[in-house]
């Protein structure tokens, strides 16, 4: 029986009960997504991992998709993405700022992501927190007029931060090599975007790589976007998440944005990070499992 508590009254669980590293039954997987995708953001406590066992964990949940910046991947696993501040021979080992504004991650992909993990292997002494804001909560408290307008809205995507164009800015998106641009055609959602497996609607990506709307003039669907990222992201729908050594954070990015925090360089920080995409088979295990949520949500 999985054994969590909440993180926050709004939405957030944390499990001390979990061993990550060992395999997991159907039944206790089945048990662990259920409460993933019912609290949108699930901790696993006190984790020791190889990179091996990590992944093996993520693929659980559906495809790893490696990141495009590659020259971060982890050497044993190229699923995994390398955050980290530190540096070897005066070169960084990983990617040090990763996203420090409110986003979606792969919502500039075909198919977007279900879910990112981090493995917390090195805590710095202040900060480094991530803020998650929830976009059922922000889609549920929008005006029925405001509902009716975005409903058919589709929209348009690519890698970056719309409100940061200098490249180099430390709250820009991580600045890519011109032959991984090439990798990253202009993509298109729906800016309300029903879950995948629980069929609730939420607010999708309409901060960070969101960066305009099909078929309306650009200067309207930006104005558009902002107004809708600023309510998305006010402090009554966000939780700060502070982590520990031996945590496993996984999110849902279809519920939610979230934004990384500035840290110290000089304080030491590293987490492992792997996506995982919608699977593409319409019968994936955990894509049954939507039937559950809808009749609780009703």
């Amino acid at each position: 029986m999985l054994d969590t508590k909440p993180l926050s009254p709004g939405f957030g669980r944390e499990a001390s009960n979990v061993d990550v590293a060992a395999p997991l039954s159907e039944a206790a997987f089945d048990e662990l997504a259920r409460t993933f995708f019912g609290a949108q953001l699930l901790v696993l406590r006190d984790q020791r991992l190889t990179p091996q066992q990590f992944l093996a964990f993520a693929r659980r949940f559906g495809p790893p998709e490696p990141h495009v910046i590659d020259q971060f991947h982890h050497p044993e696993e190229s699923n995994i993405l390398i955050l980290s501040n530190r540096r070897k021979n005066g070169q960084p080992i990983g990617l040090a700022d990763a996203g420090t504004y409110f986003h979606t991650d792969y919502s500039y992909l075909q198919v977007p992501a279900r879910a990112t993990m981090l493995y917390s292997v090195e805590v710095p002494k202040a900060g480094g927190n991530t803020l998650f804001a929830n976009q059922y909560a922000a889609y549920d408290d929008l005006s029925d007029a405001m509902k009716r307008r975005i409903a058919p809205l589709i929209g348009v995507h690519h890698y970056g931060n719309r409100k940061v164009a200098d490249e180099m800015s430390r709250v820009a998106a991580s600045p890519l090599t011109d032959e991984q641009k090439a990798k990253m055609p202009l993509i298109t959602h729906p800016l309300v975007r029903p879950h995948p497996v629980t069929g609730r609607k939420a607010l999708y990506a309409v901060s960070g790589s969101s960066y305009g709307i099909v078929g309306m003039p650009d200067d309207e669907a930006v104005a558009l976007l902002d107004e809708l990222a600023a309510h998305a992201t006010q402090p009554k729908y966000v939780l700060s998440y502070r982590y520990r050594v031996g945590d496993v954070v996984i999110w849902d990015n279809a519920s939610l944005l979230h934004s990384a925090t500035l840290t110290d360089p000089d304080d030491p920080r590293t987490l492992w990070r792997i996506t995982i995409k919608e699977p593409s088979t319409k019968l994936d295990a955990l894509q049954v499992l939507a039937p559950t949520f809808v009749a609780r949500s009703m």
